[in-house]
């Protein structure tokens, strides 16, 4: 008989979530699109085809996603809900504006200021298009690595498909084709871009036209304190504008001490617009303005609560004496309004375009959060900067049109959306064994061409693992990676290392097939380099990335580009061989008795979010075996 014991800690960590004690989770109807958040980089946040991003901190299941999570993994939240706003004045000076978020304690099925919906056909929802190759929502109109397509208009009075009327909602007639756009990028994976084109389905021009993106930020670390605890957790937050860069941002203060440092800011930023054709008096500009939740007595920081004073907060936004006055370094429950305007006017079944980012960002320095210093934000400027980069594209004076010198791929008109580009990241082939992995890796990188510089610049490999314990609950599959080798090219930059190490002598191949970039014919993949990784603890999980990296372009200061550790990332189990396995190697011994993970944690990182998902493995068990579960303190749990 054989025995076995297995020591299992267990936690439960419950989710709840509002600026109030109850259930804010949606209960809307089955066509409205809230379904969607960003997975391709660091920062994941909900984006729906209803006018709103960030999820209101609902509790979705068997997955419970994102509202604006930044890193990945962490737990730390920077946003409640936000949306845009649209407003202006009629011919007859009337006054409007219709929102798609706005102050609100919990998300529900209607409520005003949410005003824009989607349309009754059941097929209307948010779509998914990549330009990753094996992707499988590959599309070669895809604009990023991960983009979101909806559609969604304030010309309803009632909710589509119900009888449910909107409230306070006059509709003016605008429709909304938003696309958003997220890289996985190691520079350019910290933000995601709202490109907003409005349209005026009506029959009235619409004049002093103002476009807004109103966000309730909020930075907190929801596995140290959960949102459930009601206003409290809203109350720890400041901010500040910088006008320069036409951004906002928030910033926990002192609501989780060193628990939210690697996710410290979240800003709005304006990247630009472009007016209708005969505008003669838009300039790209933004400006800003803040108030306190839902508050109605303060003459300055009240909350706009009909359209007359909602248009008053996008057309006489706070000044820089103001802001230094009530809100920079003030704590509270502060509202945030990003205003770009006024365009002259919005004829009928003309369009306007503009685009604004969320950007996340972690604290740089050691300096004291409080203090909010120029050294903290250098990362929140850093990743503005790349956000900005990728909106301009070829517009590299960012004058909004298309100058000689500019048009990098010849096609004769200005192409926003483009990102110096690190080497494609390598196929991947990891096989697990006794005590330790063999990882096998394609060349593909190595044909990469940068499309700014229209080169090949490749410049070597490194492989990334995960270490023991660094799949607790809160810590990011990105940050847990250590690096466990690099293989550099012998010319002069880097470490020339060369790659005669892990260099196979003749390819193999698995049988395996991939779609050629460059050819767009499906092929049978080819691994030329090898790396064993030894010495490994049989039944813990290992996560294995390889990555590609350039070597940078000193003319326009760009450091060396490496792509992400999370494309290609392989998750495996070493494991003890099969009797079978041992005698066809010539080894006679009694194969062990063992179990892994052990000790087993309740929500580990391999673990799903359903019973059948959480799983102990047990290896080698004689026909007849007694298994005992004891606590780490080695009581007794069942047998």
């Amino acid at each position: 008989m054989g025995f076995l014991c297995c020591c299992v800690p267990l936690f439960i960590s419950p989710r709840l979530f509002s600026q109030h004690e109850r259930d804010p989770r949606f209960i809307k109807p089955t066509i409205d699109d809230d379904s969607k958040y960003t997975t391709v980089g660091s920062i994941g946040m909900t984006v729906s085809n209803f006018g709103t991003f960030g999820d209101g901190f609902g509790v979705q299941a068997p997955v419970d996603q994102p509202s604006c999570e930044y890193p990945k993994g962490s737990g730390i939240e920077h946003l409640f809900v936000g949306g845009l706003w649209v407003g202006g004045k009629r011919d007859d000076g009337t006054v409007f504006v219709t929102s798609g978020a706005r102050d609100i304690s919990s998300l529900r099925d209607v409520a005003a200021g949410f005003e824009f919906t989607n349309s009754d056909d059941p097929n209307d929802r948010v779509a998914e298009r990549s330009s990753i190759i094996d992707s499988p929502f590959y599309s070669p109109q895809a604009i990023s690595h991960q983009d979101f397509i909806a559609d969604f208009t304030d010309s309803n009075i009632v909710v589509p498909g119900t009888t449910i009327r909107i409230p306070q909602h006059e509709p003016i007639n605008v429709s909304v084709h938003l696309e958003s756009y997220a890289w996985n990028f190691p520079f350019a994976d910290a933000f995601v871009i709202l490109n907003y084109t409005i349209k005026n389905t009506g029959a009235r021009r619409l004049n002093q036209v103002y476009v807004s993106l109103w966000a309730d930020l909020v930075i907190r670390n929801i596995n140290i304190t959960p949102p459930r605890v009601g206003s409290p957790f809203y109350q720890h937050r400041s901010g500040d504008y910088v006008d320069s860069l036409r951004m906002a941002y928030a910033y926990d203060y002192d609501g989780d001490p060193g628990f939210t440092d690697n996710g410290l800011y979240v800003g709005l930023k304006h990247l630009g617009a472009t007016p209708q054709a005969n505008d003669q008096t838009y300039r790209v500009a933004s400006s800003f303005n803040s108030w306190l939740f839902r508050d109605t007595s303060d003459p300055v920081l009240f909350s706009p609560q009909t359209d007359i004073e909602s248009y008053q907060k996008q057309a006489e936004p706070m000044d820089r004496f103001l802001i230094d006055r009530v809100i920079k370094g003030r704590v509270g429950n502060f509202m945030t309004l990003l205003t770009t305007g006024p365009f002259q006017s919005l004829d009928p079944d003309s369009s306007i375009n503009v685009v604004f980012a969320v950007i996340c960002a972690g604290k740089f320095g050691s300096d004291d959060n409080r203090l909010d210093t120029e050294q903290s934000r250098q990362n929140l400027y850093t990743n503005a900067f790349w956000a900005q980069t990728a909106y301009d594209g070829e517009d590299r004076n960012a004058n909004n049109q298309l100058d000689p010198g500019e048009d990098v791929d010849r096609d004769g008109r200005l192409d926003r959306y483009v990102l110096p580009t690190p080497p494609s990241p390598p196929r991947v082939k990891v096989i697990p064994s006794d005590r330790q992995v063999t990882i096998y890796w394609d060349r593909s990188a190595e044909e990469s061409v940068d499309f700014i510089s229209g080169k090949k610049d490749f410049e070597g490999y490194r492989l990334y693992r995960t270490q023991l314990g660094e799949d607790l609950p809160g810590r990011d599959l990105f940050s847990s990676f250590t690096l466990i080798a690099e293989f550099d090219s012998v010319n002069g930059i880097g470490y020339d290392t060369d790659f005669k190490f892990v260099r196979l002598a003749q390819p193999v191949t698995f049988g395996e097939t991939a779609l050629n970039p460059n050819t767009g014919q499906t092929e049978t993949i080819y691994y030329h380099y090898k790396f064993v990784n030894e010495n490994l603890l049989n039944g813990w999980q290992y996560a294995f990335a390889v990555t590609a990296f350039d070597g940078g372009d000193p003319e326009i200061r760009l450091a060396s580009l490496e792509s992400s550790r999370l494309s290609n990332v392989v998750r495996v189990f070493p494991g003890s061989p099969t009797p079978e396995e041992q005698r066809a190697n010539g080894d006679m011994t009694e194969a062990s008795v063992g179990v892994y993970p052990n000790p087993y944690r309740v929500k580990a990182a391999w673990d799903g979010n359903l019973e059948r998902d959480r799983k102990i493995y047990f290896y080698n068990l004689p026909a007849r075996s007694q298994v005992s579960i004891y606590t780490l303190a080695g009581d007794l749990v069942d047998s």
